[in-house]
């Protein structure tokens, strides 16, 4: 009893450990990204045929902070992926731990690809084509904080389903899935990207069919290189 009792304040304390060391990561990547977000944010609206106003001195804060949290998350990103790594490293075999490891740094680059597929390519196509429905109707006056409110409902979701791929990936390499299973649950799988799709889109359906499209590829990639990992490793099981 006393083991277990011990065993528990130990894991307790090491995840207290790992969870002061992500957020002290996090809070020093805030500090740092404040620095730097003002040229950050005139880099953003360089392009802009308009500008933006702002309501109130706290509108602009609101505007810094949440620029600069999407840099401190993709920051802390591979540092909270190594610190839970380091959390249940014990309970993994070499293999396991060697598999977990190479992963780390696809999460970072993917959710960075993921961050600039939607900023490049998702949210000029939403954003004109909500702009062409005005048809030079209305006198287009837009607010800091909503225009960045915006541009971050679209383009962050990007960043955290481009990692579907690689937790897929890992999760096959582990066990817990195989391709054929997430054949069966294609239709269950599709119905939630939709859903996804439907809640951080503007209510119009091109925008949703624009944002579906490319969650229904991923998802597809994500199949396929289910199989790649299942059948290595069934390769390897069978050399072994």
């Amino acid at each position: 009893m006393e083991n277990r009792e011990m065993n528990l304040v130990d894991h307790l304390s090491e995840m207290r450990k790992r969870l002061i060391i992500i957020l002290g990561s996090f809070m020093l990547l805030l500090i740092l990204s404040m620095i730097f977000v003002q040229d950050i944010y005139n880099w953003l609206i360089k392009d802009l045929p308009m500008k933006l106003a702002v309501l109130g001195p706290s509108d602009i804060l609101w505007v810094y902070l949440m620029l600069a949290g999407i840099i401190a998350i993709a920051g802390a990103i591979p540092i909270t992926a190594h610190q839970i790594w380091l959390f249940v490293r014990p309970a993994l075999s070499v293999k396991e731990r060697k598999v977990t490891l190479a992963y780390i740094p696809a999460l970072f680059l993917l959710f960075i690809l993921g961050i600039c597929f939607g900023y490049f390519v998702i949210f000029p196509t939403v954003f004109n084509f909500l702009l062409s429905l005005s048809d030079n109707m209305f006198m287009t006056f837009f607010t800091t904080e909503k225009y960045f409110r915006f541009m971050i409902h679209i383009i962050l979701p990007f960043g955290f389903l481009f990692e579907l791929p690689v937790i897929i990936m890992f999760l096959t390499s582990l066990g817990v899935l195989n391709p054929y299973r997430l054949q069966k649950m294609r239709k269950y799988s599709y119905f939630v990207l939709i859903l996804i799709a439907v809640l951080i889109t503007p209510p119009d359906f091109i925008s949703d069919v624009i944002v579906v499209i490319p969650l229904l590829f991923l998802y597809e990639c994500s199949v396929l290189l289910s199989k790649v990992v299942y059948r290595r490793k069934q390769k390897l099981a069978m050399t072994a």
